[in-house]
């Protein structure tokens, strides 16, 4: 039975959720005697994922079931010859960078590695967290997020609208004390508004690489490991993430031009 994806109310369902538990979660992350608010900010990490189970479920439909099962399972959708990519393309990305600030001043100490995370998380480890964000956001963005906007978009379309979503998606970290985003946020509104914008070449770069691994969730998830990992291994400015914006920027741009049939074949636009 031919199933046609639902986008609104999947990113619907998914900000809805998101909001709710951070919303909490940047209420209670100013209380100093209870660590509370971090059970908030998992729920927020997991919803994308909840939202996908909701709508798989829901359908009822089998292909659907069938289709995640495999893209989570599968491991033989892995495409070997990306496993280089998958490794090194973050970490030389970060690497790039620093050689290039160094032409305005920066430092090539800043490729020692770092001994510390730049944001905390109470009695929960930065690496677990780390991980979970990889784990839950890609199961609820590549189990039916992003194919639901695939469904009804070209490749490129598809990948700049999910891109955009999933830079807005992360807003209300910015409100929850302790995290990342709240941290550079007060630190300079700049830095913060750098965080978001290097999101969308980023979202391009990592839904390219999961549909060349044949839509693989596990592969995504990797990958978006590494890609979190990679921003907390060095010793690199605020002003190299900057750097690094353009530098993503440009991949994603040879990316899209080096396979431009991938990212502007035609296709049924018929689903709702």
């Amino acid at each position: 039975m031919e199933y046609f994806y639902k986008p609104k109310t999947y990113f619907l369902l998914t900000f809805v959720f998101t909001f709710i538990f951070w919303g909490a979660a940047a209420h209670l992350s100013f209380d100093n005697t209870s660590n509370l608010y971090l059970v908030f900010v998992l729920l927020g990490l997991i919803s994308p994922f909840l939202a996908c189970l909701f709508m798989i479920l829901k359908s009822k439909n089998r292909r659907l079931k069938y289709a995640f099962i495999n893209k989570l399972f599968n491991f033989k959708l892995i495409n070997i010859k990306m496993i280089p990519f998958l490794i090194f393309f973050m970490p030389f990305s970060v690497i790039l960078s620093v050689f290039i600030s160094v032409f305005f001043g920066g430092s090539i100490e800043q490729l020692t590695f770092s001994q510390s995370f730049s944001f905390s998380t109470g009695f929960i480890p930065v690496f677990l967290i780390l991980l979970l964000a990889a784990v839950f956001e890609e199961l609820g963005w590549r189990g039916y997020g992003f194919e639901s906007l695939e469904s009804r978009y070209s490749f490129f379309t598809a990948s700049v609208i999910f891109s955009v979503l999933w830079s807005l998606w992360h807003l209300p970290l910015i409100f929850i004390n302790n995290t990342y985003q709240y941290e550079i946020f007060h630190l300079n509104i700049w830095y913060c508004i750098n965080f978001y914008f290097s999101i969308i070449p980023l979202g391009i770069i990592v839904s390219w690489f999961c549909m060349k691994n044949n839509k693989s969730i596990i592969s995504a998830v990797v990958f978006h490991f590494i890609i979190n990992l990679s921003q907390e291994a060095f010793n690199i400015t605020q002003s190299v993430k900057i750097i690094q914006f353009f530098v993503l920027t440009f991949f994603a741009l040879l990316i899209v031009w080096m396979d431009w049939d991938l990212f502007f074949s035609k296709k049924d636009c018929s689903n709702d």
